[in-house]
């Protein structure tokens, strides 16, 4: 597979031209201002400097120490860095709060509008060589993609943001690790996501840089791939050591994050009224911040575990206000994967037929590298309602699909149960050794280690 960015997506890579700074550039600007202004060479230059070094400087024959530079600019009434880069007076400052502004229009609105305003931003911030608000822009740029369903776009603008960021301490960036993760998780692309957040941990923690939020953020974001390949000791050590670390976190998203990815935990062992009650936590937060996307997610949950409860008409509820609020915000690949939960649900409500319709077209949305284990999911649900109408035939095709999937994306905890529908399925059929060949794959991925990612677990960080 290959992880380099897709070739002809510039705009996410491209830095632009940056400041100009060189002393040509530097020497026009000095000439420009004091022209302006009306002061002569001799006027610029005292009491510090002589005429001639203005007349050299003007010249761009000589680069300017930053001790020139700042009396230049004191005496031209601008600030060091307008006159040492060409920036605007109080640029950095303006993109900053229009990115706030951005990153409002994406929690409350939708992702396509955000992004017109993050590529507009990107831009400016690229030509004047704002590192630091350029990757804010590319991050917002991945969270824009990643609602619209565009994983390739989000992976590369995600990218983008690491690079622009190279020289940053690794807490810095942390985001845009944990944006390729979940570009990567979407995509089915399970352990390379799990890959990628381990190396930040074990980097964070070895390192010595010992940042809360940004170790928050990682644990929280692995609990969900190692849930989907069925390691969940990992995903509860991940969530224990992220909730170790919560006390010394004061960014309320960041621990609603936390209160949401736990409960995935605590719905696999059970705990479904802690789950829903950690899911709660998480809705009130989201609901305060106004993360319309966060607290869909938050209701989609509570769906689920009322689900697992067997309150079906209280999980349609809730998934369906999931739906609608996902759809409102256009945001299309997490619509589709709530909807299949929804047919899941309608299907046990006796609604089967509703369920079919429901499920072939989400299956035209998605697919391997859009949705993958989502995708196995619905398949599977499609298996078992022609398997409950009698269609032996047509429900063997589902579960195979969906067995090549779940294969695919490395979906342990999923791939063990529909190698048992589909060895049951054969069993009916008379086809007992294929059957037993089903039941033997599914025994072996029940089998696999604890861990399924590429590496150790993360090493404990010496405070949690």
């Amino acid at each position: 597979m290959d992880r380099r960015s897709t070739p002809g997506r510039g705009t996410a890579a491209d830095s632009g031209p940056g400041p100009d700074g060189t002393p040509a550039a530097i020497g026009r600007r000095v000439q420009r201002l004091r022209s302006e202004r009306g002061l002569t060479q001799r006027q610029l230059a005292e009491p510090a400097y002589t005429p001639a070094y203005v007349s050299t400087l003007e010249a761009g024959r000589v680069r300017p120490s930053e001790t020139a530079l700042r009396h230049l600019a004191d005496r031209l009434g601008v600030t060091y860095d307008e006159l040492a880069t060409g920036r605007p007076a109080r640029l950095a400052t303006e993109l900053r709060m229009r990115l706030v502004e951005a990153q409002r229009t994406l929690a409350t609105g939708g992702a396509e509008d955000a992004a017109v305003s993050y590529g507009e931003l990107l831009s400016e911030a690229a030509l004047h060589g704002l590192d630091d608000e350029r990757a804010t822009a590319l991050l917002g740029l991945g969270q824009c993609a990643l609602e619209t369903g565009d994983l390739p776009a989000a992976r590369d603008h995600f990218e983008a943001a690491e690079k622009a960021l190279a020289d940053a301490p690794l807490p810095r960036r942390a985001p845009a690790v944990r944006g390729r993760a979940v570009a990567h998780l979407l995509a089915g692309e399970l352990r390379y996501a799990c890959y990628l957040l381990e190396s930040a941990i074990d980097e964070l923690n070895a390192s010595g840089l010992h940042d809360p939020g940004a170790l928050l953020l990682l644990y929280t974001a692995s609990i969900a791939p190692y849930m989907d390949m069925g390691a969940h000791a990992r995903a509860a050590q991940a969530g224990e050591l992220a909730l170790a670390l919560a006390p010394q976190v004061s960014d309320p998203e960041l621990v609603a994050g936390l209160h949401r990815s736990v409960a995935r935990t605590l719905i696999a062992a059970g705990r479904t009224a802690e789950a829903d009650a950690s899911l709660a936590r998480a809705a009130e937060i989201y609901q305060q911040l106004q993360i319309r996307t966060e607290l869909a997610h938050c209701h989609w949950m509570r769906g689920y575990v009322r689900a697992q409860d067997g309150d079906l008409p209280g999980a349609e509820a809730e998934l369906r206000a999931a739906r609608d609020m996902l759809a409102s915000k256009r945001a299309a690949l997490y619509t589709a994967q709530v909807e299949v939960e929804l047919a899941d649900v309608l299907r046990r409500r006796g609604r089967a037929g509703r369920a079919q319709e429901l499920l072939h077209r989400l299956l035209g949305e998605l697919h391997p590298e859009r949705g993958a284990v989502h995708a196995g999911g619905a398949h599977r649900l499609l298996g078992l309602i022609h398997e409950e109408r009698g269609d032996l035939e047509a429900a063997e095709e589902h579960y195979v699909s969906a067995l090549a999937l779940l294969e695919r994306a490395g979906a342990v905890g999923d791939l063990a149960d529909i190698c048992r529908l589909l060895g049951d399925l054969l069993r009916r059929l008379g086809r007992t050794e294929a059957a037993m060949d089903a039941y033997r794959t599914g025994l072996g991925h029940r089998a696999s280690p604890g861990s399924t990612t590429l590496g150790p677990a993360p090493v404990r960080p010496p405070t949690a």
